[in-house]
């Protein structure tokens, strides 16, 4: 009996201690923990491209990588006969200045954006290619007086005359949908590959102009009017897209193509002594000096003052700079005579 009873005391010791090691700790019955693996458990916002750091310097607008295209300015003609024109809503900044009697002509500094073609193209004119050499960029023209395109060639700007590529549909094309002198296009690809065989620079980096985000003082100006002689310009700004719709003696200033407006996110509105030279009307314009100027942003104007900074023209107070909007420019300069005082504004 004692021996059955001895047997039993040892077998059930034998199966405590089984079940002792069979039997999982607390620690052993917790989940396991899945160690992140790379690539998983991100969230749709980290799993974002991430944003271009790059700024686009004459727009100041992220832009799709680093810009090393040179700026390419353009004579844009703008007779009555040569609107709308083609490819203006894709210029960084339009400089618009009186050329001979009260036709303006534009020029069209192209850099974070590259059109196939643009136009019609008109003349050069010194003030204007000189600018275009200020900020840096090949000017593309059609045409010039013997002693201006001397200049030209002298070294005063990298130019591409289109008397010297007239409808060679590389550099420039004639549209049959219009007469000359208001029918010659430029091509950029054209405009590239003739600048490469005239050894000029086709990359080129800029520094940055200035810019902010932050709403600037000023009162508030819901359309701006001004005359250049018989010729009149307006814009308005636009609440719904917070920029500034241009036109053109009461014509809006569209793409030929498609009707599309051209916005602006800056106006500014400068004046300068302008003086007639010639028979012919031509001008010479001071660009140098400074002056008054009006600086239109977000639906208000500021007066301020343009100075030229190197080699650009630039808004400021008290010497100070005062920063563009990030988005397009356009550049009015108006004779002194009647000047910034005869500009109009409706609230």
């Amino acid at each position: 009996m004692k021996c059955k009873i001895l047997i039993v005391l040892i077998f059930s010791i034998f199966l405590i201690a089984c079940s002792d090691k069979e039997e999982p700790t607390d620690q052993a019955k917790e989940e396991p923990v899945n160690l992140p693996v790379e690539d998983e458990g991100l969230g749709e916002e980290a799993k974002e491209e991430p944003k271009s750091e790059e700024i686009a310097p004459l727009t100041g607008m992220e832009a799709n990588g680093e810009l090393t295209n040179r700026i390419v300015a353009v004579m844009v003609n703008n007779h009555p006969y040569a609107r709308p024109q083609t490819s203006l809503s894709k210029a960084d900044i339009v400089f618009e200045i009186l050329a001979e009697g009260n036709i303006t002509r534009f020029m069209a500094l192209f850099h974070s954006e590259i059109p196939d073609r643009v136009g019609p193209v008109r003349s050069a004119r010194p003030y204007y290619f000189n600018l275009a050499d200020d900020y840096g960029a090949m000017y593309v023209y059609h045409g010039a007086i013997y002693f201006i395109e001397d200049m030209i060639k002298a070294g005063a700007a990298d130019g591409l005359n289109g008397m010297y590529y007239d409808n060679d549909n590389v550099l420039f094309e004639r549209s049959p949908d219009r007469v000359a002198p208001h029918n010659s296009y430029a091509m950029f690809d054209g405009i590239f590959q003739r600048a490469k065989e005239n050894d000029y620079k086709i990359e080129q980096t800029y520094e940055p102009m200035l810019f902010s985000d932050v709403e600037a003082d000023g009162n508030i100006a819901e359309e701006v009017r001004f005359s250049y002689g018989n010729y009149t310009v307006s814009y308005v700004y636009d609440k719904d897209i917070e920029q500034y719709i241009r036109y053109s003696d009461g014509e809006q200033t569209v793409e030929y193509a498609d009707s599309s407006l051209i916005k602006i996110s800056n106006v500014l509105i400068l004046e300068a002594a302008h003086q007639v030279v010639d028979d012919v009307g031509r001008r010479e314009i001071d660009l140098e000096s400074g002056g008054n100027a009006l600086l239109l942003q977000n639906g208000k104007v500021q007066n301020v003052q343009w100075e030229r900074i190197d080699g650009r023209i630039i808004p400021t107070i008290d010497g100070e700079p005062v920063p563009f909007v990030p988005g397009k420019t356009w550049m009015n300069v108006i004779p002194m005579n009647p000047g910034i005082e005869g500009v109009e504004f409706t609230n």
